[in-house]
């Protein structure tokens, strides 16, 4: 009985252990865990894309780039860009910045807000007449609002001439989305129109 008890055990022992890898064999372990030493100039060669197909034509377009507006065909971009116009003889270049809106980040936003923009002009050739009229902004709903100048600001002046640019800045209240400030000089005819967004989260 006893001598019968000791083979048994000392086969389930010989059965269960592990035994040595040969030479050269990879263990389960190893191969289901891949490798763990440093990356071969290969391996980081296919980590990139390379360089653009040189048949690839170049992009030319400045999307900044001036534009012109006329009577006919008002140029149409965004704050912080530049268009420019003619306007009884007198070049004009005009930039509208903005709007900076108060109350970024609180816990409640109501639905409107306080909208300033910065507005710069120069001219060559001529002068050129100016009013807080000659500007108005839009909203997403074909709203339209008169802007007004800022308290506490230097008054916008009554002209501009060639040598001294204007920079002034301009006020409404305005709900929160899209909308474009638009210029017309003569109050008649719009000659440039900035888009922008409202936001104040």
């Amino acid at each position: 009985m006893l001598a019968g008890l000791a083979a048994v055990v000392l086969v389930g022992g010989c059965s269960s252990g592990s035994t040595t890898p040969s030479a050269g064999r990879t263990t389960p372990s190893a191969a289901s865990h891949g490798s763990a030493g440093p990356l071969t100039r290969h391996d980081r060669a296919n980590d990139t894309y390379g360089s653009l197909p040189t048949w690839l034509p170049s992009n030319s377009v400045d999307n900044n780039a001036p534009l012109t507006g006329t009577a006919g065909n008002p140029a149409v971009t965004s704050e912080g860009d530049e268009v420019r116009a003619t306007v009884g003889g007198t070049h004009v270049t005009a930039q509208v910045d903005g709007p900076v809106v108060p109350g970024e980040g609180l816990p409640e936003q109501p639905d409107s807000t306080t909208c300033t923009w910065t507005v710069s002009l120069r001219v060559t050739g001529g002068s050129l007449p100016l009013s807080r009229r000659d500007f108005n902004s839009l909203d997403h709903l074909g709203t339209i609002y008169r802007v007004s100048a800022v308290p506490g600001q230097p008054p916008i002046p009554s002209s501009v001439t060639p040598g001294h640019p204007a920079h002034f800045e301009l006020r409404a209240v305005m709900p929160t989305g899209e909308g474009v400030m638009r210029w017309s000089p003569n109050r008649r005819t719009i000659l440039g129109e900035w888009d922008f967004t409202v936001e104040n989260d």
